[in-house]
């Protein structure tokens, strides 16, 4: 693997959860997961949030701002990808995960397809709000200043990709791909649509590695599979 990230002129990374766990944060589609409780899943929908989305905020930040999961910080796999940007290489990351650790890690292109837990926005006026704003109250409300006079104060809404909302910068996600020359997945199971038919349009030419702990659907036109933890994988790559 190590000779074909070399030889890469045109390299693309999508990860999907498996490159986050080892920072400590669980695979919510997973067997036990959070989200295999349909009702729980439910309460993440845009349709939940439109409804009440006053009780809609004490469900998410259950699941998406627990402690463990703000004090996350990138594993040796995030810090690789940043580091092989930082050497100079074209790399575009295009991730599933919502926990920003990319870019946390040094990463400078990334595209967040799901969004990121440490941002919020206002639906009626569109105010941007950091993840402070977000932890300073139970329900946090839009302060921007109206032109009717006084604060907006509408319920913001976090700034990730809901169930039953389209994901985000799939356009970009698809040209990366397409134009790359080396197709790194890691940690995805793809299985989530649309984002598990990106690798598809990888060119003939293109090499494809597959890094996962079980096996996927792209398996069998990978290049090269490894049913590992990606940490593993890339530290036998860097002490090559």
């Amino acid at each position: 693997m190590r000779s074909l990230i070399e030889a890469s002129k045109r390299l693309v990374v999508l990860t999907g959860a498996g490159m986050s766990t080892e920072s400590g944060i669980p695979d919510f589609r997973s067997a036990g997961g959070f989200f295999e409780d349909e009702t729980r899943a439910q309460r993440m929908s845009d349709s939940f949030y439109r409804a009440d989305p006053e009780g809609f905020w004490p469900e998410y930040k259950a699941v998406f701002l627990r402690p463990e999961f703000l004090a996350a910080k990138p594993n040796p796999g995030h810090l690789a990808l940043a580091e092989l940007e930082r050497m100079g290489k074209d790399i575009t990351i295009l991730t599933q995960n919502v926990d920003g650790l990319h870019a946390a890690a040094g990463s400078a292109h990334v595209l967040e397809l799901h969004g990121n837990i440490h941002a919020a926005f206002c639906p009626r006026c569109g105010a941007r709000y950091t993840l402070d704003a977000i932890l300073a109250n139970d329900v946090p409300h839009c302060h921007a200043y109206t032109l009717k006079g006084g604060d907006c104060q509408e319920i913001l809404q976090p700034d990730i990709v809901l169930f039953e909302q389209p994901v985000r910068h799939y356009q970009e996600a698809f040209y990366a791909v397409a134009r790359a020359d080396l197709l790194l997945i890691i940690g995805s199971s793809l299985t989530v649509e649309p984002v598990a038919s990106l690798p598809q349009y990888a060119s003939h030419a293109a090499k494809r590695v597959v890094i996962n702990l079980e096996p996927t659907d792209l398996d069998e036109r990978a290049d090269l599979c490894f049913y590992e933890r990606q940490a593993e994988v890339f530290a036998a790559i860097l002490a090559d």
